[in-house]
């Protein structure tokens, strides 16, 4: 841990830049994911998703911002390298082979829907250490994804 007058207790910081990196790590794959879908949709609606995805890709990436920023705030080092995301990330590998835009839109839709709980989980685990400003981001971030979600979820079957 680095130096830094943060009046939380170094072994609580310790557990939140634990906490951060894994969400890091789980946001970065999902922004990585979003690209992915969005340089390799074909189909019907393609101009339609290929947009979506790209900004799905520009929100996400300014949650990875507020993430790392929060560890390096707390004295923390940011593990954002690809070898450290795939080390940590919780997320299925995106298949390389789908080119359809429903495909797309349910693997993204899947994986968005993991990180938002995960994110969910760790509102709670901030709360638990004390830390009502690493909750509170993790809540701005959880009602992006939900938001993000239900955006990328909207061009699936309307079912009930």
């Amino acid at each position: 841990m680095h130096r830094t007058k943060n009046d939380l207790q170094e072994s609580i910081r310790v557990k939140l830049v634990e906490l951060l990196n894994d969400r890091l790590a789980d946001s970065i794959d999902l922004m990585m994911q979003a690209k992915q879908a969005h340089w390799n949709v074909k189909g019907p609606d393609f101009i339609q998703l290929h947009e979506l995805f790209d900004k799905a890709k520009d929100d996400l990436e300014e949650y990875v911002d507020v993430i790392a920023e929060r560890a390096a705030q707390l004295g923390g080092t940011v593990e954002g390298t690809i070898r450290a995301v795939s080390k940590r990330s919780t997320l299925d590998e995106y298949p390389l082979d789908i080119v359809d835009g429903k495909a797309h839109v349910d693997c993204l839709s899947s994986a968005i829907a993991k990180v938002a709980k995960t994110t969910r989980q760790a509102i709670g685990r901030a709360d638990e250490l004390n830390d009502a400003v690493t909750a509170d981001l993790f809540t701005e971030v959880c009602r992006g994804l939900d938001k993000l979600l239900w955006m990328v979820e909207a061009h699936l079957r309307a079912e009930r």
